[in-house]
């Protein structure tokens, strides 16, 4: 798909005003979280180009945020920095602030800040689960809850998970009694939340008769997808239209794969921009996979 048709398919959408036949001069505003590096640079790179108007480049670190921008201005592009830590409520309360006096509001939203212990990690089991569970699950919803109201008409999220966060990688047993409650159409934030709480205890206990052992980025990255389901159904009543979804950049030559994937951070992007900016009727709740829908549930493409 061209860059071109790329911008108009998203801001036909976006900006017609069908009720009075013309199309709005606001141009569109991004998000990405934890972009100063890898994945979510690369998604600033892209949205830059592709999407265009207000990209907005977020890092915990001020310092490395704006070299970062400063990076992507060389190249011609024109992202800005906003400080943001996920983990902060501090920082995300006045993010908030920043986006309501200083942008209006936010078109696209995409979840990209995570943490991966390495492989050959001796940090003890509890720590891995609840530092890693800390930024990409508790703190990802908090600042999605946090922005929400923010988001305008239309609005798109993207939260970046990963093939290690499908079912099967951490409750592999059809029968499992977790793996059951998630996959529940009626499951809600608290019963995640319930979820995420017998997973610490359990590491706790050592007991992993239920839950994976050394899993705990597969686990986050299962419960995040979780929570994108829950989230799509709650904005099915939402008036704004928002839509979130979900995907799997891929393996991707990065810091967090040690530099062993094959994809580069630009190829990386591909899937998350898409569904940063997928069209009206495309629904919400799924995983997208190398560009399609992915069943969680049964590891199979579903388009």
């Amino acid at each position: 798909m061209s860059v071109l048709c790329f911008q108009q398919r998203f801001l036909c959408l976006k900006y017609f005003n069908s009720s009075v036949g013309m199309r709005l001069c606001r141009m569109p505003v991004s998000v990405v979280t934890g972009a100063n590096k890898g994945v979510g640079f690369g998604i600033v790179r892209s949205l830059c180009k592709s999407v265009g108007g207000t990209v907005i480049l977020t890092s915990r670190n001020e310092e490395r945020g704006l070299a970062a921008v400063q990076s992507l201005q060389a190249e011609g592009l024109n992202p800005v920095f906003e400080q943001l830590d996920i983990c902060s409520d501090d920082s995300i309360s006045k993010f908030c602030e920043t986006i309501k006096s200083k942008y209006g509001g936010i078109d696209i939203l995409c979840n990209n800040a995570g943490v991966a212990y390495k492989r050959n990690s001796t940090a003890p089991l509890l720590e891995k689960a609840e530092v890693t569970n800390a930024t990409n699950l508790l703190a990802t919803i908090k600042v999605t809850d946090a922005l929400l109201p923010l988001m305008n008409e239309n609005g798109r999220i993207c939260q970046i998970a990963s093939m290690c966060g499908i079912l099967n990688r951490s409750f592999a047993d059809p029968g499992n009694p977790v793996r059951q409650r998630l996959v529940d159409p009626n499951l809600t934030v608290e019963g995640l939340m319930d979820i995420y709480q017998e997973y610490i205890e359990a590491v706790k206990r050592d007991d992993y008769s239920v839950f994976k052992q050394n899993g705990a980025y597969e686990f986050s990255k299962c419960m995040l997808i979780a929570h994108t389901r829950i989230l799509g159904r709650q904005l099915e009543q939402d008036s704004r239209k928002v839509i979130v979804n979900c995907c799997c950049p891929g393996w991707v030559d990065t810091d967090m794969s040690s530099h062993k994937g094959p994809l580069s951070i630009d190829q990386g992007a591909v899937t998350p921009v898409l569904v940063c900016t997928l069209p009206e009727g495309a629904g919400s709740g799924h995983f997208y996979r190398e560009e399609k829908v992915f069943d969680w549930e049964n590891d199979k493409y579903l388009s």
